[in-house]
C-alpha cells in the first residue's frame, strides 16, 4: 500500500480542545490531526493532560471548549465501533475465558462474530497464545494478559487505534512483536494515536508527534523535522580529559561529566565534520560518538523546564 497516498486522508481532527476541572484549566487550546496510515505520538509528563485529551476523544469526557471530528462525524456522533482503545489501566474480566471476552468485545463493536473468531485465532497464534482460547484471563501471566487486551483493541478492525502505554510490562521479545504489529496496522491504513513514556520506542516508531506540557502544546510536527529543530548535536568522548578544557572548544553549549566520559552539547546549526576537525591533537579519545540528542532528552528538558535546548529568543513551537 502506498503510504504517501494514505496520509492524504485525515481520520481524527482535534480543534482548540479545552477542559476545566473544578475551576482548573487542565487542557487549553489543544489542536492536532491523526492521518490514516500514520503513527502519531502524544507525549508529555504525568499530569500534562494526555489522559484528559484521550478521554475526550473516546467520549468518556466531553470538552468544555473546542471540537473533535472523526472523519465526517462530530463530537456526539463519533462512531465508537470505528475506534480501538488499549487503556493504560488494563481491565479485562478476570474470570472470563480468553475467546469469550474477545468475542464479547467484538460484539459490542457490532463486528461479525464469525469474522471476529477467525481474527482472534489468527492473533492468538501470532502472539504465541495458541491453545489459550479456553483459559481464564486470571490464569494468564501479565504479559499474556496484555497481549489479549491488545487483540481486543484491534479485533474489530478499527479505523483509529488509540494505544496508551502499550509496551508497559512487556519483555523485549513481546515489545518487538507489538512494534511490528503496530507498524503493520499503520501500513495497512489504520490511524494510530500512541501514548508512551518509552521514548526510545516512540522515536523509533512514530511518524509525527504532539508533545503537551501543563495542558498546552509545546511541540507538534513530523518526527524528523522535530529532531532537526530541537535535537542539537552532542559528542560523547571517553577519555581522560578535563571538563574545563572541553568547555573551551568552539560552539560548545555545555559539557556534562559522567563516569569515564564527557558529553559535549553543541550549539545549533553546527557542521559536524567541521567541528570534529577543530578537536585538538592532544585530546584523549578512547571512544567518540557524535549524534543528535534523543527524544528522551528533549522530553526531559521540557518536562523539567530546563529549556537547555532553547536558543536565544526561540521557544518551543
Amino acid at each position: 500500500m502506498n503510504r504517501s497516498l494514505i496520509l492524504l486522508s485525515t481520520i481524527l481532527t482535534v480543534e482548540n480542545l479545552g477542559k476545566i476541572f473544578k475551576d482548573k484549566q487542565v487542557i487549553s487550546n489543544i489542536s492536532f490531526e491523526v492521518n490514516q496510515g500514520e503513527i502519531m505520538a502524544i507525549l508529555g509528563p504525568n499530569g500534562a493532560g494526555k489522559s484528559t485529551t484521550i478521554r475526550n476523544i473516546m467520549g468518556i469526557l466531553y470538552p468544555d471548549e473546542g471540537k473533535i471530528t472523526f472523519s465526517n462525524y462530530t463530537d456526539n456522533t463519533i462512531p465508537r465501533h470505528k475506534i480501538g482503545y488499549l487503556p493504560e489501566e488494563r481491565g479485562l474480566y478476570k474470570n472470563v475465558k480468553v475467546m469469550d471476552i474477545l468475542l464479547y468485545l467484538a460484539e459490542l463493536k457490532d463486528y461479525p462474530l464469525d469474522r471476529a473468531k477467525q481474527r482472534a485465532l489468527h492473533y492468538l497464534k501470532k502472539f504465541d497464545l495458541e491453545g489459550k482460547e479456553k483459559v481464564s484471563i486470571d490464569e494468564l501471566s501479565k504479559g499474556m494478559g496484555q497481549k489479549v487486551q491488545f487483540i481486543a483493541s484491534i479485533i474489530h478492525e478499527p479505523e483509529l487505534l488509540i494505544l496508551d502505554e502499550p509496551f508497559s510490562g512487556l519483555d523485549p521479545v513481546s515489545q518487538e512483536l507489538f512494534k511490528q504489529e503496530i507498524r503493520q496496522l499503520a501500513d495497512n491504513g489504520t490511524a494510530i494515536l500512541l501514548s508512551s513514556h518509552q521514548m526510545n520506542l516512540v522515536e523509533e516508531m512514530a511518524d509525527r508527534l504532539f508533545m503537551i506540557h501543563r495542558g498546552k502544546k509545546v511541540i507538534y510536527g513530523d518526527m524528523d523535522a522535530v529532531k532537526t529543530k530541537f535535537a542539537n548535536f552532542k559528542c560523547t568522548i571517553h577519555g581522560d580529559n578535563q571538563k574545563e578544557a572541553l568547555e573551551q572548544l568552539p560552539n560548545v553549549q555545555r559539557v556534562e561529566q559522567e563516569n569515564g566520559h564527557h558529553i559535549i552539547y553543541l550549539h545549533k546549526e553546527i557542521q559536524p565534520v567541521w567541528w570534529l576537525k577543530q578537536l585538538p591533537d592532544q585530546l584523549d579519545v578512547r571512544e567518540l560518538r557524535l549524534d543528535r540528542i534523543s527524544l528522551h532528552e528533549i522530553f526531559i528538558d521540557i518536562a523539567t523546564d530546563k529549556n537547555l535546548m532553547q536558543e536565544a529568543g526561540e521557544a518551543y513551537a
